[in-house]
């Protein structure tokens, strides 16, 4: 979801700020949530590349220091997207993962479509899966696990909202 340009989004107003003052509030509440249920997953599965560091920082919270990604497409610009999402290498090694507690990590929850797939995937394979998400959206196929905020806002993701460097020209 954050490889597109939000810039390319409609009305400012219609956006979710994530800062990354606020990133911290926001993975630190989540994994409050996930410690309050009893439930410390054995390995953290961040769907790449918006839930990177949104894995990352549940991990260091959540004292899990196993971790993996899962790399998928699915967004190819804003509200525009493939007609299913797809897995692309290089894959996570599933034999790696097998009948452990596995917390799938994403920045958001938009169709759902990403998050069920994963899912999927690793359901499969794994003891149990639970989902966390910063945000989740309510038209979302599936409802995750752990969300942080819920909205029906375009985000701006701290990571994502200024352009690439590469290819830009030199200073």
């Amino acid at each position: 979801m954050t490889d597109v340009n939000p810039t390319d989004a409609t009305d400012a107003e219609d956006r979710e700020e994530l800062t990354w003052e606020l990133f911290g509030t926001a993975t630190r509440e989540l994994a409050e949530q996930i410690a309050a249920d009893g439930w410390i997953p054995d390995i953290v599965v961040a769907v790449a590349r918006g839930g990177l560091t949104v894995g990352g920082a549940l991990a260091y919270a959540l004292g899990v220091k196993n971790c993996g990604a899962i790399n998928v497409e699915f967004y190819t610009g804003v509200d525009a997207r493939l007609d299913v999402p797809v897995v692309l290498p290089p894959s996570l090694n599933l034999v790696d993962i097998t009948d452990l507690d596995v917390l799938i990590a994403d920045d958001v929850a938009d169709t759902g479509h990403t998050l069920r797939l994963v899912r999927e995937v690793l359901a499969q394979h794994v003891k149990e899966t639970r989902t966390a998400v910063l945000y989740h959206k309510p038209h979302s196929v599936i409802v995750p696990t752990y969300s942080w905020k819920q909205t029906d806002a375009w985000i701006n993701f701290c990571w994502s909202k200024l352009p690439p460097v590469a290819g830009l020209p030199p200073r």
